[in-house]
């Protein structure tokens, strides 16, 4: 979570010599949203003044997830603010490369396996008698008797296909 805050505070500003009211207050906030507020790799204000009576503050934070290890820092790029008096704040968040692999059952498109499986359901739903229908128990009964078809006939059309990272879409 980010954005600017709008409070000035000596526990995220140095150069401010108080500590504000609000404080405790978003950061109890943050804590019941299991973030931490994140540290600047190099302090320096994040708003700068657009005059000479008021004076270059930090009032942009950064809040990360609590438990989350892989990143705990930002920068604060001061050189690229215009044409705005703030200042752009950058958080590298490192992803691992995992190889998942899942495994899916599929028919392809138009070929046999699938003309015969829609044959086998189409064959094996006529089966069913739909005019007995009275109860919820009759209900789940039909219901679970067209799952069992779909199931088998599934698993005697289909394929296993292994996905990986490298495979296509």
């Amino acid at each position: 979570m980010t954005k600017d805050f709008n409070i000035r505070d000596n526990d995220w500003d140095p150069s401010f010599p108080h500590h504000s009211q609000y404080t405790d207050e978003l950061l109890i906030i943050a804590d019941s949203l299991g973030l931490d507020l994140s540290s600047p790799t190099h302090q320096v204000p994040t708003r700068y003044a657009d005059n000479n009576n008021s004076t270059n503050s930090v009032l942009n934070l950064v809040f990360i997830p609590s438990y989350n290890s892989g990143f705990n820092q930002h920068e604060i790029l001061p050189d690229i603010r215009k044409p705005s008096d703030h200042t752009p704040l950058i958080i590298k968040i490192g992803i691992q490369d995992i190889n998942n692999n899942s495994i899916k059952h599929t028919i392809k498109k138009d070929s046999d396996q699938e003309k015969n499986f829609i044959e086998n359901i189409i064959s094996n739903t006529h089966l069913l008698n739909t005019e007995d229908i009275h109860t919820k128990e009759d209900l789940e009964i039909c219901v679970n008797y067209l799952s069992e078809i779909f199931q088998t006939f599934w698993d005697k059309h289909s394929k296993k296909t292994h996905f990986t990272k490298h495979s296509k879409e």
